[in-house]
């Protein structure tokens, strides 16, 4: 699945390019024995239904132009914005996420947890520091990068 993914992302890179749009993520999964290809897109001040649908009709017509087609069996096509919790990958989404209030789910616990939610204050390539609540005050957290399961942008309530 993993050269199907990668075939895919050489033909679609440039059309989402071509719009400004910007490729989040991409995921080629089997899930209850239907294959999907999911495509998550973005854009600077965010991109709307109609914008996607437009990008989707593109996709598919290339998608449908390949020859030999790089698909084993039959898919379907998602397209989507990763939506305001999206997840934090990119070196472009680490300098978004600075100052901002992001989730965190770690592979082991660090203080007695493996959750942290916070303000990302600093971050380099061995470790992010982040401000958490505890109780009534805020503490500042160190995390080890290679402990980072996956981070995301979050909503503070």
């Amino acid at each position: 699945m993993a050269k199907v993914k990668d075939f895919v992302l050489d033909e679609i890179r440039p059309i989402i390019a071509k719009r400004n749009d910007e490729l989040v993520d991409t995921e080629y999964v089997n899930e209850k024995g239907q294959n999907y290809l999911r495509i998550y897109v973005d854009r600077e001040n965010g991109i709307d239904m109609d914008e996607i649908a437009a990008l989707s009709e593109l996709i598919s017509a290339k998608l449908d132009q390949l020859q030999p087609d790089p698909f084993p069996d039959p898919y379907v096509l998602e397209l989507s914005s990763p939506g305001i919790e999206r997840p934090i990958k990119t070196a472009a989404d680490w300098q978004k996420a600075l100052n901002q209030y992001v989730h965190v789910n770690l592979y082991q616990k660090v203080e007695k947890q493996k959750e942290y939610e916070g303000t990302l204050k600093s971050f380099t390539d061995s470790e992010i520091e982040l401000v958490v609540k505890v109780k009534t005050r805020k503490k500042v957290l160190s995390l080890p990068r290679k402990l980072i399961a996956n981070i995301r942008f979050a909503i503070e309530f």
